[in-house]
């Protein structure tokens, strides 16, 4: 990769001195790197993402007390375990999403021709525009996984046994149209949200070599960045997360929220801004950048290592 600077990593070099990779390869390595990376940032913060979505869909007041009262109720009704109840369905939609999101940002810098722009101004925009259509890619592909860890982090084991039966029951209950339910709300906020994502990490690591030349970032750089751009991620577009999971968990909530505006106008109508629209916003603080650096970090180390390991191999 090389950067807006036109100074290469020490990483980037020593991959270039090995025989290079044909297109299959890279995406491939792209692929597994990303699915990896998924599957070890949503595995790590799944208690979290389990209370988050529970307070957002329904109108009981948020505060860090009550999510600790929810993670040892849970615990204690259900056993350990269950902190991670909705964690299969999650990594059935997160392993192909985050390997969609992230070699699919791959392909849009190529197309958008982010990493040859030497306009620090125009290939800002391009970083911005390139995470976005990578995330509404990705979110495209694999919406209706999403709908199903959404139901399954909600509910109790008797009214969903698997992920198979949500999809059935679904399908029966309520028509096939349901599984894009908040679909529109999840495009919305995906776009500043993987935008605001990637444009941050990848301005951080292009200034980190700006200013260090050729050292590169080592993983604990990529995590500090990537908790960063969770940051800013997550904050920028969490109103369009709280329409999003009450759309999708409607009825199972006893609730109807058919139309994002609709929701929104609900929402904060009946709960205001701060326990409306922005409830558990603390929580996504913790566990978002967590989740984003470790995301982005694992991502960058085993693509890295990927590659490194297949030219050596091919050469």
């Amino acid at each position: 990769m090389k950067h807006t600077n036109g100074v290469q990593s020490s990483e980037e070099k020593e991959t270039e001195d090995a025989k290079p990779l044909n297109t299959t390869s890279l995406v491939l390595t792209s692929l597994t790197a990303g699915a990896m990376a998924g599957a070890v940032a949503k595995t790590t913060i799944a208690p979290l993402d389990r209370t988050k979505i529970n307070f957002q869909i329904n109108q009981a007041p948020y505060s860090a007390r009550q999510a600790l009262k929810f993670l040892v109720k849970s615990y204690k009704r259900e056993g350990f375990l269950s902190l991670w109840r909705g964690n299969s369905a999650t990594m059935a939609r997160i392993i192909p999403y985050a390997a969609i999101q992230f070699t699919a940002h791959e392909q849009w810098k190529q197309i958008l021709n982010v990493d040859q722009d030497k306009s620090v101004r125009t290939a800002s925009w391009r970083r911005f525009v390139s995470g976005s259509l990578a995330g509404v890619t990705s979110q495209s592909l694999t919406y209706p996984l999403d709908m199903a860890r959404a139901r399954m982090a909600v509910t109790q084991r008797e009214q969903y046994s698997s992920l198979s039966h949500i999809f059935v029951r679904i399908w029966r209950e309520e028509g096939p149209r349901t599984l894009y339910r908040g679909y529109c709300a999840t495009v919305l906020g995906v776009i500043p949200y993987a935008g605001t994502s990637f444009y941050t990490y990848e301005t951080l690591k292009s200034l980190h070599m700006e200013y260090w030349g050729t050292s590169g970032t080592n993983p604990f750089e990529k995590l500090m960045f990537g908790a960063v751009a969770g940051l800013f991620g997550q904050t920028s577009s969490y109103p369009l997360d709280i329409v999003r999971r009450r759309m999708q968990t409607s009825s199972v909530a006893n609730s109807q929220y058919q139309t994002v505006v609709g929701t929104l106008v609900k929402v904060y109508r009946d709960e205001g801004l701060r326990n409306g629209l922005f409830k558990g916003l603390s929580m996504n603080w913790i566990k978002g950048p967590v989740s984003v650096g470790i995301s982005f970090s694992t991502f960058d180390t085993m693509q890295y290592y990927l590659r490194k390991a297949l030219m050596y191999t091919s050469s």
